[in-house]
């Protein structure tokens, strides 16, 4: 019984033209299908039908969906989420486009999420028979595959409480104001497979998000991603650093509307005995920018 990704992400735009020029053009994402005020994109190295909606009518995240191992996982965890207090509604198929049965309901940071186990296969970019390593037609960055995202809450406690109880995450980090026992949790990221983090929460207005981020291969492709970035006038908000927490290599940028996220890669592999990490406050400039060991103003403030 497992959760095993962030499968994909539904989020607002303020202009659908601006916003697919960006992911296709700038990102390297592929249109799958264009419906209405929508368009649904996924990544060259992604298998499933997409990873990312964009809708027209504002900013910041709709829903977000996390892909189960089995089909009785989603029995398991109905049954988990809903002993914790959090109501759920089942999902029928088609409902979410591409997407099987499910579950739906709202978290304790506000925002909505669905719990799936199939999703429409149009596979990869480069096949799975006799696999080329990219595609020679990739345009901007070429985002390989969708990775994690950071959300805001005004409980972060409760926030990870949930996802260890509920979901059976584990928190691989922890920033913390102080080592006294009484002292505040400021942040969590947590896992459920071998990631670093498949998602995070730190503190801010309930249902925004702070970023969603892209994995990418090595620092390479992080430099190369950061001059592609600088050719189109994207806003860039950090880096490219190396983060201390996570050890990950990063940017953070902004779509068209305002929306934020990251190109993330290096960082460690996690396993179900994996020791939490601690950071303490003093400390945060160095677990955001190891290097630099400097913090934006906007970093923690900005979301959507």
């Amino acid at each position: 019984m497992s959760v095993m990704r962030l499968g994909y992400l539904h989020i607002r735009v303020t202009n659908l033209a601006d916003a697919k020029r960006f992911y296709v053009d700038t990102l390297g994402m592929q249109v799958v299908l264009e419906q209405g005020n929508k368009i649904y994109l996924k990544c060259w190295d992604e298998w499933d039908h997409h990873s990312l909606m964009i809708e027209e009518g504002g900013v910041g995240v709709i829903k977000l969906g996390y892909k189960v191992a089995k089909p009785e996982d989603l029995a398991y965890f109905e049954k988990r989420i809903e002993a914790f207090g959090v109501s759920t509604t089942r999902m029928s198929e088609g409902e979410t486009l591409g997407v099987g049965e499910g579950l739906r309901f709202i978290i304790p940071s506000g925002h909505t999420l669905e719990l799936y186990h199939h999703m429409e296969f149009t596979d990869t970019a480069v096949g799975l028979i006799n696999p080329p390593l990219f595609p020679r037609n990739l345009a901007g960055v070429g985002v390989p595959r969708l990775d994690h995202c950071l959300l805001k809450t005004d409980n972060i406690p409760l926030a990870e409480r949930f996802f260890i109880e509920a979901l059976d995450f584990k928190p691989a980090e922890r920033l913390v104001s102080d080592l006294s026992s009484d002292g505040e949790l400021l942040g969590t990221w947590l896992f459920c497979q071998h990631k670093t983090h498949d998602i995070a929460f730190v503190a801010g207005e309930k249902g925004r998000i702070h970023h969603w981020g892209y994995k990418l291969e090595g620092w390479d492709a992080i430099r190369h991603a950061g001059s592609i970035l600088s050719m189109d006038d994207v806003s860039v908000g950090y880096g490219p650093e190396i983060h201390g927490l996570s050890r990950g290599e990063t940017i953070y940028f902004f779509d068209p509307a305002g929306n934020r996220m990251e190109v993330f890669a290096g960082g460690y592999e996690t396993y179900p005995d994996f020791p939490t990490i601690t950071w303490t406050a003093d400390q945060l400039p160095r677990a955001v920018g190891y290097i630099s060991r400097e913090l934006k103003e906007n970093h923690f403030t900005v979301d959507t």
